[in-house]
């Protein structure tokens, strides 16, 4: 198997909900696994990025929103072998402990950094004693597990609360997986990598359609609802980018309200799975494309994602599933298109140069905005590259090269939003 193809196969995660609420219900479930009895508190340390994206966001199975619900709800119902879905099987009654816990003030959230690299710390407090768990880098990845003062798995030495941004790559430093990768070495692998190879990206299509229909038959998804009346009242029409933004921003607003399905994310993220596939998964359909032929698009799109994100931290400032899978999908477009490495690199410097620097204020309805501003630009940008328009390198943080461009894109979030972060936080806190 080409190490391409692992990267995407152990990228691809079912995510259901918005990821962070996700994670810290995994979190939390975990620590709870190890103690018996009742509750007495609970307590969260996260890093900004994990914080703000769960200040607002939908839970899964819940009305409830944000930090203090998700971990009251992992704690209360969570199951922690599910992961990312640790709160598949919330009920009533779970909803109605979650919020006695929330109203007794037993549950406690605090940001620990100002950074893109996440860290959540969940700390839970029973009759039977306490336990902490601590992840860091991805949002299942655990470090170590203390329970009463033992560390019964991982390793605290070495671990640091505090964590410097994404570090720039030097000479002697591991350089990630995708970026010893060319864009046209990416291309040359989608174009000739065996279809049955990469035949499981197809699951993304199958899980994200799945939450489309959830928002289909729910009356909290309005602008699902305006978008199929924009479309024609069709799920497909002839107007490709029109039936791309129902069919993406729909997922979106689905997701971030938190109905019962799980998106398939990519780089840790449900919305940048979806922005990453359904556009191109629309266009596929009403073009009767190849399945082979989407699933290649849809490696490309991934694997440019992935690219940009490597630089500017899986949580950050700058919102990531408009820009980097924004950026990623329009290439897929390109790659549909019959565009090549240079229509590409026009393509890349087209959205740095419009889209590049639009916040991320975290997980909420806001996201199905952001969505549509990002097909749209993707839509408009693959055009004019296949046209043989674009922003001239001199310009802007555009790069000499695609792989420079994308990874100004990327600094553009860490180190440069740092600052950005934390007013937004501040802001939100504010509130």
């Amino acid at each position: 198997m080409h190490p391409l193809t692992e990267l995407i196969r152990n990228d691809m995660k079912p995510a259901l909900g918005v990821t962070e609420p996700g994670a810290i219900a995994f979190a939390v479930s975990t620590a709870a696994s190890y103690l018996t009895g009742d509750i007495r508190e609970v307590t969260l340390r996260m890093n900004s990025g994990m914080y703000k994206n769960a200040f607002t966001c939908g839970i899964p199975n819940s009305s409830h929103y944000g930090n203090l619900y998700s971990a009251a709800l992992g704690v209360v119902a969570g199951k922690p072998e599910l992961g990312l879905e640790s709160l598949r099987d919330v009920t009533e009654e779970d909803n109605r402990k979650a919020e006695n816990l929330v109203a007794q003030n037993r549950v406690h959230a605090e940001m620990s950094e100002i950074s893109s690299r996440i860290h959540i710390e969940a700390t839970v407090q029973t009759e039977s004693g306490t336990a902490t768990v601590k992840i860091r880098d991805s949002h299942t990845n655990i470090l170590w597990v203390e329970v009463n003062g033992e560390v019964v798995f991982g390793q605290k030495e070495g671990c640091r609360a505090e964590a410097p941004e994404a570090p720039e790559e030097t000479e002697g430093e591991a350089v990630p997986l995708i970026h010893r990768y060319t864009l046209r070495e990416m291309l040359e692998y989608v174009e000739t990598v065996p279809a049955e190879e990469i035949a499981f990206i197809r699951d993304a299509f199958a899980m994200n359609m799945e939450l489309f229909q959830k928002g289909m038959d729910s009356d909290r998804t309005p602008y699902l609802h305006y978008l199929l009346e924009a479309n024609g009242d069709a799920l497909f029409s002839e107007n490709e980018s029109a039936t791309a933004s129902l069919l993406c921003n729909g997922a979106i607003e689905s997701r971030v309200i938190g109905l019962d399905a799980p998106a398939m994310s990519i780089t840790g993220s449900g919305a940048h799975g979806i922005i990453a596939t359904m556009p191109l998964y629309g266009v596929a359909k009403i073009r009767g494309l190849s399945e082979t032929e989407l699933c290649r698009a849809t490696a490309l799109s991934y694997l440019i994602c992935m690219y940009i994100k490597e630089y500017s931290g899986r949580l950050s400032a700058f919102c990531g599933c408009a820009i980097a899978a924004g950026s990623g999908m329009a290439c897929g477009l390109v790659f549909m298109n019959g565009g090549g490495v240079s229509e590409m690199d026009k393509c890349l410097r087209n959205m740095a140069s419009s889209i590049t620097g639009m916040i991320c204020d975290g997980g909420n309805h806001g996201c199905a905005m952001k969505g549509i501003a990002a097909c749209d630009a993707a839509f408009r940008s693959a055009d004019l590259a296949m046209a043989g328009i674009s922003i001239e390198d001199i310009h802007g943080i555009n790069g000499k090269t695609p792989e420079e461009t994308m990874r100004n894109m990327g600094r553009i979030a860490s180190p440069g939003m740092v600052g950005t972060e934390k007013t937004i936080v501040e802001i939100m806190s504010e509130k």
